[in-house]
Order: C-alpha cells, then sequence, then structure tokens
C-alpha cells in the first residue's frame, strides 16, 4: 500500500466556543478521491484550511509523507493546490493575467498552455476581458482553469461546483476521477450530489466518521 501523502490523527478544533470536531483521523493516499461531507456550519471549509496550512486554530498532528507537516512545510506548499469557495481572483486582471498570477512561484508555463486550459474551461474569447466584467461563473471558471495546468500531487477544493452549469459540472467530476486515476489525490467539499466510482467520505457533524 502507498505511503499517506497527508495523514490526521486525533484533529480537534472549535470555533466561536463550539466543538466542530474532536477525534477526527484520516489518511488521503496518492490515487484517492475523498469528499467531505456534513451539514453546514460543521467545519468543512475549516477543516480544508487546516490541512492546507491556512487555519491554526487546532491541535491534533499532521503529517506530510509521514513526517510532522511543520517540519515539511516548503514541500507540502510546493506539492499542495488549494481552491476555496471563492474565486480568489483579482476583478481587475484578465483570466490569462490572473491564471499566470496563480502559477507564479510554481513553474514556468507557456502563454499557450494557459490559453488551452481558460478554452477547456469554456473561457476562449474571454482570456483578455477584465475578470470585473465577467459572471460570476465566469469568475469561478477562472480560478477552475488551474486545475487544467496543475501538476501538485494533493488537490484541496473547497464547493469546486459553486455557479457552475450542467455541463460544467460534468466536466469537473470527468476531471477529479481522472486526477485521481492517475495517482493524484484530491480532498473536496460540496453540496452538490458528488458520488463517483470508489470515492471515500469524511463525515463531520457525527464526531469525525471516515469511510472508505
Amino acid at each position: 500500500m502507498s505511503e499517506p501523502l497527508l495523514q490526521a490523527i486525533d484533529l480537534e478544533c472549535e470555533r466561536d466556543e463550539r466543538l466542530l470536531f474532536q477525534n477526527l483521523s484520516f489518511s488521503i493516499l496518492p490515487g484517492t478521491l475523498t469528499r467531505v461531507e456534513g451539514p453546514n456550519g460543521t467545519g468543512k471549509t475549516t477543516l480544508l484550511r487546516i490541512l492546507a496550512g491556512l487555519n491554526d486554530a487546532w491541535s491534533g498532528q499532521l503529517l506530510w509523507c509521514g513526517q510532522p507537516r511543520m517540519a515539511q512545510r516548503e514541500s507540502f506548499l510546493r506539492n499542495t493546490l488549494y481552491l476555496g469557495h471563492r474565486p480568489g481572483i483579482k476583478p481587475l486582471l484578465t483570466p490569462m493575467e490572473n491564471l499566470r498570477a496563480l502559477m507564479a512561484g510554481r513553474r514556468e508555463i507557456a502563454d499557450g498552455a494557459l490559453a488551452r486550459a481558460l478554452e477547456g474551461t469554456g473561457l476562449s474569447g474571454f482570456e483578455h476581458v477584465p475578470c470585473r466584467n465577467l459572471s460570476a461563473g465566469q469568475q469561478r471558471r477562472v480560478a477552475l482553469a488551474r486545475l487544467l495546468v496543475a501538476d501538485e500531487p494533493l488537490w484541496l477544493l473547497d464547493e469546486v461546483f459553486t455557479a457552475i452549469d450542467a455541463d460544467g459540472v460534468r466536466a469537473i467530476e470527468a476531471l477529479l476521477q481522472q486526477r485521481a486515476e492517475e495517482g493524484g489525490a484530491v480532498l473536496v467539499t460540496t453540496h452538490h450530489d458528488l458520488d463517483l466510482p470508489g470515492m471515500q467520505r469524511i463525515t463531520l457533524g457525527t464526531g469525525g466518521q471516515y469511510e472508505r
């Protein structure tokens, strides 16, 4: 069996003096797709932000490739892609400029590949339009184009289907399935009825239940 990319041991988190989850343990292995689910307010987004290193209000252990994540911070950040439930794009920049900025510090990639990624999310013809002039769905597609040029082993995706039409939903589902089949690991939260073959589940609101 492959070594887990990311391993959580006895995670506990409180918010506003309310316990969100405790004794939460799970492993994310290469080649797996895992959905974090549970009612609103149970800490799905909080969990993803903890895993991404964006929230320090927790206790327990997080291991990256078998070592404490803190000691492997540079490797962890370099090999992890996090997309939040907000697009995270700059409205004054164009889709092409935003995608270049999202890739900055990661790796060099030609404009032709960026243009193909934008085309792949339905933004052909909008590459050089300021994002403030795009619809909410189109702005979301700018962020999702990042997935089409991503090579990070671990993807952490929060509400990835927000503001996406039916065709876009099917395309994202296929992309997530393909990513897992190619050996990547994907952890996703969504209100969409996502149920793909081999998908694992982490269910919050029940004390933190991990299902294969």
